[in-house]
């Protein structure tokens, strides 16, 4: 499995070149830029991302918001998960990374001598992105595109072949989506159960949105009119 791409004839090698390439045309300055967003970059934009949504849910108060945060609190455990899985593939594969095959390239981080198969970048945008679509369209389509883009600079930086890319893709993207609604399974009752919480529940639901809180002062407040239109009656017998 080791031999995987090694012919220059390759489409993923060929693929490789291509994209690669872009970067020694490039300013140094650009180069540098884009090293930073595929390194760290786009997973803290996701992370950002997961964090927005969390806060848009539990300001918006629903009743499903225990649900709604059990599935972003999916996200990043499904990414960990998904690493982890990756782990006995990489050693089964065993495939080096793609300058240490190939001459000629412009690596833009040094020091990745860990085998190439699968991506760990890409599974773990991947993973979270899709375990952020799984909880909201809306936020989950952006993540998207950022995963994507991630899986583009990787090659960009020529420390991963496309199909590494590909293959951290569909991991991270199997992962989030077969075990979410064991998940869900798992994670609903404790959010439901820190929802329920005097001193925890604002991390599910904010306060003042919904909850027996708001019950109760709607009932306080139905009393205190019933006792009002009482007083005014008798005043009126009176």
């Amino acid at each position: 499995m080791a031999g995987l791409a090694e012919s220059g004839s390759n489409p993923d090698v060929d693929l490789l070149y291509d994209i690669n390439g872009l970067a020694k045309d490039a300013p140094p300055w650009f180069d540098r830029v884009m090293e930073f967003v595929g390194e760290y970059g786009l997973l803290l934009a996701i992370v950002l991302l997961v964090l927005w949504c969390w806060w848009s849910v539990r300001r918006r108060g629903e009743e499903d918001a225990a649900s709604s945060v059990a599935a972003l609190v999916w996200a990043p455990l499904a990414a960990g998960i998904a690493v982890l899985v990756n782990v006995p593939i990489r050693g089964f594969v065993e495939r080096p990374r793609p300058f240490l095959d190939h001459q000629g390239l412009e690596v833009l981080v040094a020091g990745k001598n860990d085998y190439s198969f699968v991506s760990d970048h890409a599974t773990i945008v991947m993973a979270m992105a899709v375990g952020l679509f799984v909880a909201n369209r809306k936020f989950g389509l952006v993540a998207l595109v950022l995963a994507v883009f991630g899986g583009f600079i990787r090659v960009y930086m020529g420390v991963h072949y496309p199909t590494d890319v590909v293959g951290g893709f569909a991991l991270g993207t199997a992962v989030a989506l077969l075990l979410s609604p064991v998940a869900m399974a798992l994670l609903t009752p404790v959010t439901r159960a820190v929802e329920r919480s005097p001193r925890v529940g604002w991390l599910v639901r904010a306060r003042g949105r919904g909850g027996a809180g708001d019950g109760a002062d709607a009932v306080v407040h139905g009393a205190r009119s019933e006792q009002a239109a009482g007083a005014s009656e008798r005043d009126l017998a009176a």
